[in-house]
């Protein structure tokens, strides 16, 4: 872009009405060269380091989004012309691990390290919605990513990433390797501001001790107003760092908060750490009786103490999401048709490629188990520990550690379609959203902050008016205690520890209030298969009518079901109608849940399902062949209950919960279940409208249910259940009807799941009490004066340690297994 021509005489560039400095790009930031480029922006001509920058900020002039400059904390990044790359993000083996295939389009999540300031995730918001063939877009300044969805046959991805290069925004593939570095970074950041305000601390203390005891200039042995001065500078040399960069984070939250117009947590910090060291710089240049340096350093180290205790508190759940992304290798071995090996990005795979895993490697996509039996590690998928033995066929999963010798896996699923990349999406979807518990904390918390501020004013003018020597010391030591940290922390650390506990268990919540509503449940709504039984139907008897015989049967049952993903198919799966007969192919094939399927094969419609759909038949719990008039086969599938299922449904009845049965099953295979558990409520033949309407009647009488399901043909009963859960095998990830996903087939997680959420309200309940009780001593104590400012800031402090170490009490999770069960237990600390 060529630069302009000067601008008129009596107009001047104007970056400091930009808040910038002098000779810096109104960009980003940098220093200008002596011959700027330059541009008309807000009316007034503006100098840029290069013609990137001046194109950037002429588009955001022209798509009027100019309001970016006016709402931006920090300067963005300076924009680099070279995009050369971005032609590779078209790529499918690019795309291939981290892409997701939505409706309309594909999803894909990025990060970039130039979005510094909720401004900038508003300008990429708009500027990247406004590229022809972009869906939706979301970017999150705290986390620094972008999730873009956009429809492939109409622009390819590089086009809106050109766009958001041109704006100065890098994208980055938003692997775990990258989330672990730019989370380690910030911990080193984190850690360096805490050694600061220590060390500042420390030094402040033993200035203010030495002028405490000093006595008053003029006394008898007093310390001399040279010395005192000289020891009140040198504490402001302390202070200042600790106050502008230690204290960083809440100054930089406090603006954040006010432009937002949002009163919050960080603006009562920063109000009672600016008025303490702004007083005490006042009081020392003027030589006045008393100064706060120790009271700001010590609020501003103690809180930093405090706010990295919670976040390690809230990174046990997004350790979840890292321990997932880093589980898949960089590289896996290919074996290729001639028997040679090569090494490719697990991106590169496709579907019916040969793998080969060594001892000890992790498993790079889902495949099916070849040659021999393979011991598996599954932990960080399920939650178990024990090594989990695969027969040849046996499904095995991306992330799983091959033990003890070597193996063969051919490739199914890759990317985003592995159960590793699902579990992971699952993870940051419900991180992604705040709870309804927590938004009523916060709301709380900012008319708490207003009510305090004023109650500030009123205090300070009552003392002033009564003993104004005091008056600032006071209101200061009243901000200071009254700082709502631990009621703010009450419910959003007790939830993030819960879910942490929840990853630990093997439960994904997928919704954000998940955890609060399964603590209120009361009866417990339960399929039979694939939920109570173990998920591997066998294919006992097969009878043929009207002149078919066993292997004709078998050869349209497998056509039939090949495609489906009902639990009874794995039946007609591993069936074998025989090597001489041809296979069939079904096609135009409807399911209908809870009744059967139909297809056309060799040009006849055929039915599989209960007798009164496959051929108008009587119910018998059977599986029936037929045209919709004749019956031509009957199929017997046995299914076995659960091992952990009996214990599972004692857990729950200790847990003072009812239990019911609702399956879509034939009354005898049903009241079989029901019979070896011990279930008193069993309905039977339960249509997916049925099993709703059941639930719907429970909740009628004040009831909260939880729907334990498949999630398959159990979609509505999941959505109008009060809380849904899903076993985790299959289809049943995907399954976005459920509050919460099981990342195994364990029903012993359930029952402490359950027991998780109400210690987690008992926990939530406790903080708030400890918040408000502690707010109704300390301030009555802080108004009368009683308490200095340095005090009110440890009593602060320890209050939000208090909280935020009793949310901990979550976290303490212990897995046990026995011989004759495995079941999770979680250890309670009772209060």
């Amino acid at each position: 872009m060529p630069a302009l021509s000067a601008p008129p005489v009596g107009t001047v560039p104007a970056q400091e009405l930009a808040g910038l400095p002098a000779g810096a790009c109104f960009h980003c930031g940098e220093a200008v060269p002596a011959s700027p480029a330059r541009l008309l922006v807000d009316g007034a001509v503006r100098d840029f380091c290069c013609n990137g920058c001046a194109a950037a900020a002429q588009w955001i002039r022209d798509a009027r989004l100019g309001d970016y400059y006016r709402l931006r904390s920090e300067p963005a990044a300076r924009v680099s012309a070279i995009d050369d790359d971005l032609a590779l993000w078209d790529r499918d083996e690019v795309l291939a691990g981290h892409a997701r295939t939505i409706p309309g389009g594909r999803e894909l999540t990025l990060l970039t390290d130039g979005m510094r300031c909720a401004a900038c995730a508003w300008l990429i918001d708009r500027a990247i919605a406004r590229e022809p063939g972009v869906l939706e877009v979301s970017a999150n300044a705290v986390t620094g990513r972008i999730r873009i969805a956009w429809d492939p046959s109409r622009t390819p991805l590089s086009s809106p990433l050109r766009r958001l290069l041109a704006l100065g925004y890098r994208p980055y593939l938003a692997t775990g390797e990258a989330s672990e570095r730019a989370r380690r970074t910030e911990r080193n950041r984190w850690l360096l501001r805490l050694g600061v305000a220590g060390l500042g601390a420390m030094q402040a203390m033993m200035f203010a001790e030495a002028l405490f005891f000093g006595g008053n200039a003029g006394d008898a042995g007093a310390m001399s107003v040279p010395m005192r001065d000289f020891l009140r500078w040198v504490a402001f040399l302390v202070a200042t760092p600790v106050v502008f960069y230690a204290g960083w984070p809440f100054l930089s939250g406090c603006a954040r908060e006010l432009r937002h117009r949002r009163l919050g947590m960080d603006t009562l910090i920063a109000t009672s750490t600016l008025l303490a060291y702004f007083a005490s710089v006042i009081e020392t240049v003027r030589g006045g009786p008393q100064v706060w340096y120790d009271a700001a350093v010590m609020f501003v180290f103690l809180l930093l103490a405090a706010r990295m205790l919670e976040q390690r508190v809230r990174s046990a759940a997004t350790a979840q999401v890292d321990a997932l992304a880093r589980a898949r290798p960089a590289f896996a071995t290919r074996e290729n048709s001639d028997g040679s090996r090569e090494l490719v990005p697990p991106a590169l795979l496709a579907s019916d490629d040969i793998i080969r895993i060594a001892a000890g490697e992790a498993v790079s996509a889902d495949g099916v188990l070849l040659d021999a039996e393979a011991g598996l590690s599954e932990s960080l998928l399920t939650g178990e520990a024990d090594t989990v033995r695969k027969m040849p066929g046996a499904p095995v999963f991306a992330g799983s550690v091959c033990r003890e010798r070597p193996a063969r896996v051919r490739v199914t699923a890759t990317g985003a379609a592995t159960r590793l990349s699902q579990l992971a999406h699952l993870v940051e979807q419900a991180q992604a959203h705040r709870p309804p518990m927590a938004q009523v904390a916060d709301r709380i918390a900012t008319w708490f902050v207003f009510l305090l501020l004023l109650a500030a004013l009123v205090i300070y003018l009552v003392w002033r008016a009564y003993e104004p020597s005091r008056a600032f010391e006071v209101m200061l030591a009243f901000v200071v205690i009254s700082c709502p940290c631990a009621l703010s922390l009450s419910v959003p650390a007790a939830l993030a520890a819960a879910n942490g506990a929840l990853a630990k268990l093997g439960v994904l919540p997928v919704r954000a209030d998940a955890l609060e509503r399964l603590a209120r449940v009361s009866d417990v709504v339960l399929d039979k298969t694939g939920t109570l039984s173990d998920g591997k139907p066998v294919l006992s008897e097969v009878t043929g009518f009207g002149g078919m015989d066993r292997v004709q049967a078998l050869r349209l049952a497998v056509a039939l079901e090949r495609d489906s993903l009902h639990p009874l198919a794995t039946a007609f799966a591993d069936a074998d109608p025989g090597a001489a007969t041809a296979p069939a192919i079904a096609s135009d094939c409807v399911a209908h849940p809870g009744r059967g399927i139909e297809a056309t094969i060799d040009n006849v419609r055929w039915r599989l399902g209960h007798a009164s759909y496959a051929w108008k038949g009587t119910d018998d719990g059977s599986i029936w062949l037929g045209d919709g008039r004749q019956a031509f086969a009957r199929f017997v599938v046995r299914e076995r209950v659960r091992d952990d299922a009996p214990a599972a449904l004692g857990a729950l009845r200790e847990l003072g919960l009812s239990v019911h049965l609702s399956s879509g099953d034939a009354a005898e295979a049903v009241n079989r279940f029901a019979d070896a558990l011990g279930i008193a409520n069993v309905y039977s033949r339960q249509s997916p409208e049925a099993k709703l309407a059941y639930v719907r009647g429970l909740q009628a009488q004040g009831r909260s249910v939880a729907m334990i399901g498949d999630g398959i043909n159990d979609a509505p009963v999941l959505a109008g259940a009060n809380v849904s859960i899903a076993m985790g095998e299959g289809a049943a990830l995907a399954q976005r009807a459920a509050d919460l996903v099981l990342t195994s087939p364990s029903l012993s997680r359930i029952p402490a799941a359950i027991s998780l959420a109400r210690h987690t309200g008992r926990i939530v309940r406790q903080n708030l009490g400890w918040a408000l009780a502690y707010n109704l001593l300390a301030l009555p104590l802080a108004a009368m004066g009683l308490v200095t400012p340095w005090i009110a800031a440890l009593g602060m402090t320890l209050s939000s340690l208090l909280v935020t170490l009793n949310a901990l009490r979550l976290a303490r999770v212990r897995a046990s297994n026995d011989t004759h069960r495995r079941k999770v237990e979680i250890r309670e600390v009772r209060a």
